[in-house]
């Protein structure tokens, strides 16, 4: 079931509030930006998909259904993943708060993923930082529609092969000179070791 970007974040708050929220939480979260017209109808369309349901004190609750797109133990982080990066493009510090997992679990998927060239990851400079971004790719949306046709175990993630480590890595030196104006010499010449290495050179 698609999400949209609304969609996402109150689902997320209702999660994050121990799985139901009233009034009160939304008007204390960044959601009371949509106003109440924009806020009612938002919460309309959810409980027309059994996302969420509304309770006899006035608060919601998040549904099974909703839990199971993004929140449920049953499903693979990847594929939690995918679907978040199908909704909108996140860093890496937001698929860790929105999926509640923390960042040493995502690392490694998040790792697979863009090895599978099913996301691509850009490094985006904000202030004095660089901000790693993902999206999702053609293929990872690929990947997604063959999950929901067939499930989990035929979609899985294929290991990771030489070939794709070296371009990666030759990609990563790309774009860490493009982005620091004073790029690090030292992480260069590591990733160039490496790749000798990789060729056996």
């Amino acid at each position: 079931m698609k999400l949209g970007i609304i969609d996402l974040e109150i689902l997320h708050l209702g999660m994050k509030c121990g799985e139901s929220f009233n009034e009160n939480d939304i008007e204390n979260s960044d959601l009371k930006r949509l106003g109440v017209g924009r806020m009612l109808d938002s919460l309309a369309s959810l409980k027309d998909r059994k996302l969420v349901e509304l309770n006899k004190n006035g608060s919601f609750s998040i549904t099974d259904l909703a839990k199971n797109t993004l929140w449920s133990d049953n499903i693979p982080t990847w594929v939690k993943i995918l679907r978040l990066l199908e909704i909108k493009p996140c860093s890496f510090e937001i698929i860790s708060i929105l999926l509640q997992k923390t960042e040493s679990e995502i690392y490694d998927e998040i790792e697979k993923l863009r090895q599978n060239q099913l996301v691509l990851m850009s490094p985006l400079r904000q202030e004095s930082k660089i901000i790693k971004m993902y999206e999702i790719l053609p293929e990872g949306i690929e990947k997604i529609k063959k999950i929901e046709e067939f499930g989990f175990k035929i979609g899985s993630l294929v290991e990771r092969n030489p070939k794709m480590e070296i371009f990666e890595l030759i990609d990563d030196i790309i774009k860490e000179i493009n982005a620091e104006p004073e790029f690090n010499k030292t992480k260069i010449l590591l990733k160039l070791d490496e790749i000798k290495e990789k060729l056996k050179i």
